[in-house]
């Protein structure tokens, strides 16, 4: 069989596989739309969701569904994600895609650098506390701009236009305590990022705190790699 043939089987096929899991065909009754429904999961099972669907990504096997009317109708009921995603904005992290998670599975908090301020905490209090999450990740990545940014302010008094200064100005004692560190500045500044912030929602938020001390609900912290597609998860 020529080689372009098979290739085009081979899309055939993986297309087909996309089709079937964006009519709902496979996606465990945990997310269902129901208005009142939670997942069935807990903490540890979110995380090695999470971690299965990135190895599914990596290998190239992750299939993401586009929607389809049925699903899509579905969904519209209401929502029951598995883990709330705090993910910085860079267009090459997209969470849904790095776990290989379709519509409804996941809450994602996005902003440059991954921080979390006021509106973010309680946009993960309400994944957590009204949809019932049992997991939040925050999720850092590689070369990050945001924190490059940061350490630049700090080693280099550097000021940015606008409000991105601002924006940059939670990332700052990550750098700081990178400084002391030994190793790479920005790859040891991302990953005490990652590590601030999830301080900083377990420590500013009374609604995690309580669903931590009932054991509902987990933190985990993760590092994207943009070269090689792996999370190397923290927790």
């Amino acid at each position: 069989m020529p080689a372009s043939e098979m290739l085009s089987r081979r899309n055939l096929f993986r297309t087909l596989a996309c089709g079937c899991l964006a009519a709902g065909v496979g996606i465990p009754t945990a997310f269902a739309a129901e208005p009142e429904a939670k997942t069935t999961l807990g903490g540890d099972e979110a995380l090695a969701r999470l971690k299965s669907g990135n190895e599914a990504f990596v290998k190239g096997g992750a299939c993401v569904p586009v929607g389809g009317a049925e699903r899509i109708s579905a969904l519209a009921a209401g929502q029951a994600p598995f883990a709330v995603v705090v993910a910085c904005s860079d267009s090459r992290t997209p969470p849904e895609h790095l776990f290989d998670a379709s519509l409804g599975q996941l809450f994602v908090v996005r902003v440059a650098g991954n921080t979390v301020d006021q509106s973010a905490l309680g946009s993960i209090e309400y994944g957590v506390a009204v949809l019932g999450a049992p997991l939040v990740l925050v999720l850092g990545h590689s070369s990050c701009g945001a924190v490059q940014a940061g350490v630049k302010m700090v080693t280099e008094k550097a000021e940015f236009p606008g409000a991105i200064s601002a924006m940059v100005e939670p990332i700052l004692p990550a750098v700081l305590k990178a400084q002391t560190m030994s190793g790479d500045l920005v790859t040891n500044a991302i990953r005490s990022n990652v590590e601030f912030v999830l301080r900083s929602v377990a420590t500013g938020s009374t609604l995690v705190s309580d669903a931590r001390k009932a054991g509902k609900v987990r933190l985990a912290g993760g590092v994207y790699d943009l070269k090689t597609g792996v999370v190397d998860f923290l927790a």
